[in-house]
This record gives structure tokens, sequence and C-alpha cells, in this order.
């Protein structure tokens, strides 16, 4: 407001403005995440060490973050992070962390997670934690896939009230089709890499959803929850 009125110029606002970025060698810690996309970076743990997490966390905690999501990390990297006296809420079954947990940030809107079976629910979960710390509603239902069609059905009211519906199925991956023939919301279709050897990890599934002869049902990749999750809450916190 201050540029637009003159009594600050851009350059001097661009001073006052925190770093946008603090180079850890390994890493590049964004701090203008925020203010860019609307959400703080996210950490993708797989392929780094305790250590490395360990230094990018304590310098979003050094700038204030709050709420930040460390995906795909095991216990034991989770408890090397609690050693570092690093806040952090671990969920074993999608392997994810959160770090410097706010509870007061205000949920809002109605995202569903359907799951077609048990198998599937670490991927879920990494949806639904995803979509939750982000700032969403979020119902689960779990094991309603297309084999025993009766467990969706019986829930149909609650998929008709939800904004955006996340669907998460392995095997044949035919669960999307299904809801996005049933709902006027968009629907998310999650391939997970649950199946045995003809299922390809995941790629059967993928090629169903990608197929889809329902409207409305996009794809992430196999095994994404996360990406699911963040696109649902865009979707949901859209207005109109």
């Amino acid at each position: 407001m201050q540029v637009k009125t003159g009594e600050v110029s851009p350059e001097q606002a661009l001073e006052k403005l925190p770093k946008a970025f603090t180079d850890l060698a390994y890493a590049k810690v964004d701090h203008h995440r925020s203010l860019r996309q609307g959400t703080g970076e996210v950490i993708y743990g797989q392929g780094k060490t305790p250590e490395q997490i360990a230094g990018i966390l304590s310098n979003m905690k050094e700038h204030g973050s709050a709420n930040v999501l460390v995906t795909r990390i095991s216990q034991e990297t989770a408890n090397f992070l609690l050693d570092k006296k690093i806040p952090l809420d671990y969920h074993p079954i999608p392997k994810l962390g959160i770090a410097m947990t706010d509870n007061s940030i205000e949920r809002t809107g109605n995202i569903v997670i359907a799951a077609a079976g048990t198998s599937d629910m670490a991927v879920c979960e990494e949806a639904a934690l995803t979509a939750e710390t982000l700032g969403n509603n979020v119902t689960r239902l779990y094991d309603v896939g297309v084999a025993g069609l009766h467990r969706l059905l019986s829930n149909l009211e609650i998929l008709e009230q939800a904004r955006v519906i996340v669907s998460v199925a392995g095997m044949e991956g035919a669960l999307a089709s299904v809801i996005g023939g049933l709902v006027s919301c968009p629907v998310i279709a999650v391939p997970t890499s649950v199946g045995y050897g003809a299922n390809f990890g995941g790629l059967s599934a993928l090629l169903t959803m990608l197929n889809s002869c329902a409207s409305g049902v996009s794809v992430v990749n196999i095994d994404n929850g996360f990406g699911a999750g963040f696109l649902a809450s865009r979707i949901n916190k859209m207005k109109g």
C-alpha cells in the first residue's frame, strides 16, 4: 500500500522484505514461497539425510515458518529431528511429519478422500494430512472400492456435499470413474502401486484413470497423495 501511495519506493520496499532464500549449500530454502503461492515450502524427505532435513527445518523455524510438511520420512528420521529439538508431529502410516505445528489454523470447505481399499491408506493419509495442514476440512471414506459398490453408494450423501473429491485406488483403478459419474464437483484421481504383478507398480491404475470416461476427473502421479491433497486444497479454496 505504501508503494502504491508513493510513501515508499519499490527499492525501499524490496529492502524491507525478508531475504528471498537462504543458501545452505545442500539446499536453498525458499522463504518467499508463501508470498508467491499462498503456502510455504514443503520438504520432500526421501533421499535427504536426517541432518539435511534438520538444517532446513531449523532455518525455516528461524524465519517463523509453521505447519511445515515433511513427506516420505522414516520413524528414525522423525526421532532424529525430535532429538534436535525440532517440534514435529509424525504420522507413521503415510510417513509424513508436520513441523512447528500451529493448531490455530482455520479450516474451510469440504474435501472428501475416498480410498478403494485399506491397502491404499498410506497414500490417502498423505493426501488428507496435506489438505488439513493447508487449512481444509477433510472427510475420510476408506474401503469403498468397486468390488463392493454398495459401500460407496451408502456414502453418496457425503460425496455429494464435497467441494472436491480425491479418489485413491490401486489394482485396476476404477473407483475414480465411478465417483466421477456420480458427483458434480471436481475429482482428483490418485493411482497407487497396490496390486498384483500385472498392476505394474500402479501403471494399470494410472492408465485406467487417464482414460476415464467420466468428465471432470484429473489425475496425479502414482502414489502422489501429497500432490492430490495440495491440488484439492487449491480447488477447495477457490472463490465462487
